[in-house]
This record gives structure tokens, C-alpha cells and sequence, in this order.
């Protein structure tokens, strides 16, 4: 049997003929750019994570970069962060010209661990960006805690994380801003590019809605630095059919994840992913903790199954920020859970068999 990672070859097939007409639509308007469905798109995420402002940018990693710069991060500022995170955390810091500061991870959750942040500020810290791994919200009431009494932004980057709440709260309902991605391969995925800005902040989504267009307010009139960073009108056609389905999907991640843990709980090198009590986990990713990971890996591809490591070198010993003057040990958790962690496939789409599957090989490299 083969098991696919991600297959969305399902999905489209199902909603085709509703994509293809509203892919009609926005030829036949020729409102390309900002148009109708970017619209439509903002005001229903913004709802759905009960803010009062959506603001579509051109990728997950822009809508980083812009909330920075929005929030008034400059040349000099401090941004905390984790380590254990696709590059586009940090590098969304660094091009807002801020130094990431790194801390180290919750074992149980591969978030940021609140109890290491208060430590890393300093005068010069600004912000604090926590990330909300594999679907699952970082514990944000310590992060806000702190952001309140150090007067520090909370950015947080929720491109895992759509439709995941916090102690009955969403994502970007508590913070200055949060960010989603829109990638093909995420819960809520375009077909190409995508991302957004979700705040409640008046100011901040203002200045992002200014910087996304090279920075002109009126138009010509430029005041600040900006880009040309806005959410495509056809991919938010596109997002416009998915996002009713979300809800659907993530209950369906969520049966997924908890097959999984209920079969492979039972094997002793295995530590299956926890839900937080008071959190709603949507799974983008179902991730394991795992003995002799590369050779597991390797053993289940050779059985015709993929998986992913998500990330095998941590960030803050990454070339690119050497000069940060980070050393292996620095941050042990984070380290350590780039040695062990794998992740299974996962997708709404996955059938029964092929998770029966997936665990009976993963329970046979460990008998």
C-alpha cells in the first residue's frame, strides 16, 4: 500500500465544479487585485477568529513581516521566539531588521515554553512571537501576562493553526495580531500563495493595509517603507468555497489523531502528541516522538509510506544566524525534539485502511 503525506487530489474533486464557477466569476468581473472575494475572505476570517480586521497579504511569511512592521518593530528591536519552527518565523524578524531572540520549547507541546521567555527581555525586546505548532495554540495567557507587564506586542503565527482555540479563545483574539498561511499544503490551503493578518488592533491593521501596497496612502503618497504583498483575488475565490468545509475537516483531523493515539499508545517508543485540557488541537500535523527516528523513517518508506520531519536543524543553529552566537546546547528541549520528531500522514481525506496501515508498521520497526 501506498500512503501518501498530503493528498488533496480527493478534496478538489469534490468541490471542482464550485471552484471552476467561482474562478469564472472573477475573470468575467476582470477585478483582479483587492476585488470582491479578497473582501469576502478578510471580514469571514476575521470573524471566525473574532477580530475585527482581516487583511490578505501575498503569503504566510509577508503577513509576519508586515504584522512586525505594523506593530512598529524596527532596526534594533528584540523579538523573542522559538527555535523549533520553519525558517519563515525568524527570517520574517530579521528582515523587519529586529534580532530574533530564541528560547527553548515545552517538551509536551513543542511550544514556546512560557517559563523561559521572562528570562530572554531585555530593554531592547519589543515583541514576542510565539508559534502555534502542529495545530495546537501555545499556552497564551503567561505570554500575555508577560506582554502586559513588559508593554511588549504578542505576534503570534498561527499558519498551523486555523480554526484552534485557547481556553474557548482564537487565535488572534487575545494578542496585537496574528498571522495565517494559506500554502497548499495547509488545513485551509490555496492553490498557490496566500496569507493573512487578523487583529484587533485599529492602528496596526491600518498600517498593515498600508505597507501591503508599497506603503502609499493615498495612492502615490508614500510614507512608510512598504511591499506589494497582497492576497490574490483567484486564490481567495478559491479560499471563499474552502472555508465552509474547515470546520468539517478539522474534526476530521482531530478522529484521525486520536486513532492514531488510541493504537499506538500501546507501543513503549512512541510518545503520541498531547492535547492541552482547554485547547482544540486541529492537527495540521499528527507528530510523533520516536526511538531511532531516521531509521523508523526510513524503514517506512521502503513500506511505501511518507512521512516528515518538522524541523531537523533548529533555527538558532542555522547558518544564516550564526552571527547570533547561538551554540548546539543552548536549547536542549528544542534539540532534542529535532531528533525525535516524526510526523505521520495526515489529511481529512485519510482513510481507515491507510492508518491501519501506517500503524501496523510503525508497531512492527519497534516488536
Amino acid at each position: 500500500m501506498i500512503v501518501p503525506m498530503l493528498d488533496l487530489s480527493e478534496q478538489y474533486s469534490s468541490m471542482r465544479d464550485d471552484i471552476l464557477t467561482k474562478l469564472d466569476e472573477v475573470m468575467s468581473s476582470s477585478q483582479f487585485i483587492l476585488g470582491s472575494h479578497v473582501k469576502q475572505v478578510e471580514k469571514y476570517i476575521a470573524e471566525m477568529s473574532e477580530t475585527k480586521h482581516g487583511i490578505g497579504v501575498g503569503n504566510g511569511s509577508d503577513a509576519i513581516h508586515i504584522a512586525l512592521q505594523a506593530a512598529g518593530i524596527q532596526k534594533g528591536d528584540e523579538v523573542i521566539t522559538t527555535a523549533f519552527t520553519f525558517f519563515a518565523t525568524a527570517g520574517a524578524i530579521a528582515r523587519a531588521n529586529a534580532k530574533p531572540v530564541f528560547v527553548d520549547i515545552d517538551p509536551i507541546t513543542f511550544n514556546i515554553d512560557p517559563s523561559k521567555i521572562e528570562a530572554a527581555i531585555t530593554e531592547k525586546t519589543k515583541a514576542i512571537l510565539p508559534v502555534h505548532l502542529y495545530g495546537q495554540l501555545a499556552d497564551m495567557d503567561p505570554i500575555m501576562a508577560l506582554a502586559e507587564k513588559y508593554n511588549l506586542h504578542v505576534i503570534e503565527d498561527a499558519a498551523q493553526a486555523i480554526g484552534a482555540t485557547y481556553n474557548g479563545k482564537q487565535v488572534g483574539e487575545l494578542s496585537s495580531a496574528a498571522t495565517y498561511s494559506f500554502f497548499p499544503t495547509k488545513n485551509l490551503g490555496a492553490y498557490g500563495d496566500g496569507g493573512m493578518i487578523v487583529s484587533n488592533n485599529d492602528d496596526l491593521a491600518e498600517q498593515a493595509r498600508i505597507i501591503r501596497v508599497h506603503g502609499s496612502k493615498p495612492k502615490y503618497h508614500h510614507h512608510v517603507l512598504g511591499y506589494n504583498s497582497r492576497l490574490d483575488e483567484m486564490q481567495a475565490a478559491i479560499l471563499s468555497v474552502k472555508l465552509p468545509h474547515l470546520s468539517t475537516w478539522s474534526e476530521k483531523r482531530r478522529k484521525h489523531a486520536d486513532y492514531y493515539t488510541k493504537r499506538l499508545t500501546e507501543c513503549k517508543s512512541v510518545i503520541t502528541p498531547t492535547e492541552v485540557e482547554g485547547n482544540y488541537h486541529v492537527f495540521h500535523q499528527y507528530t510523533l516522538r520516536v526511538e531511532n527516528r531516521d531509521e523508523l523513517q526510513q524503514f517506512l518508506k521502503e513500506q511505501g509510506i511518507s512521512t516528515m520531519i518538522y524541523y531537523p536543524i533548529p533555527l538558532h543553529v542555522q547558518p544564516v544566524f550564526k552571527d547570533l552566537g547561538y551554540e548546539v546546547g543552548d536549547l536542549p528541549e528544542t534539540e532534542k525534539a529535532a531528533k525525535e520528531a516524526l510526523s505521520l500522514p495526515m489529511f481529512p481525506e485519510l482513510k481507515k485502511d491507510q492508518q491501519d496501515y501506517v500503524i501496523e508498521k510503525v508497531l512492527e520497526f519497534y516488536s
